[in-house]
């Protein structure tokens, strides 16, 4: 599978995520704060079903393909929504950490969802990241296409 599938089929799997957070949110408390890292820990059980299956789907349609052709490379409106994202992702799980470990606590025995806003804090840079190359990839390859359009200069 190429680079390029690997990372859009990973993008629409963080992405797509977050269909999870309505069908799996059940808070436990009562304010904004609750409902928040009840949406990250969602989150979190959704991005576990749903990037394997994405990526299952994206090597399934990379290597059934009979023509071998070059997939284009994701654009920038996939690269920018994950990058913003995974910006979202990490400043809500930054503001669930910053809460657990207040004083006082959010709630009783924050270790366990502390570990969770961890992780949901390590996932953010992560999807930041992969919307980067998405981009970086995207710019590459529009470089690359104008070079080749360019006609080379004649000598006399």
């Amino acid at each position: 599978m190429s680079a390029m599938w690997f990372f859009r089929f990973l993008a629409i799997g963080l992405l797509s995520g977050i269909l999870m957070v309505p069908l799996l949110h059940s808070p436990r408390g009562d304010g904004f704060e609750h409902l928040r890292l009840d949406a990250i820990m969602s989150l979190e059980i959704g991005w576990f079903l749903m990037v394997p299956l994405a990526l299952v789907v994206g090597a399934g349609k990379a290597f059934s393909s009979s023509e071998r052709s070059r997939p284009a490379p994701p654009g920038f409106v996939l690269g920018g929504i994950t990058f913003a994202f995974g910006a979202l992702v990490l400043h809500q799980a930054m503001a669930a950490s910053r809460w657990l470990n207040g004083s006082p606590s959010g709630v009783g025995d924050p270790d366990g969802e502390y570990v969770m806003a961890a992780f949901a804090e390590l996932s953010g840079a992560a999807i930041m990241i992969v919307g980067m190359v998405i981009l970086i990839g995207r710019v590459v390859a529009i470089i690359d296409s104008r070079e080749a359009n360019i006609p080379t200069p004649t000598s006399r």
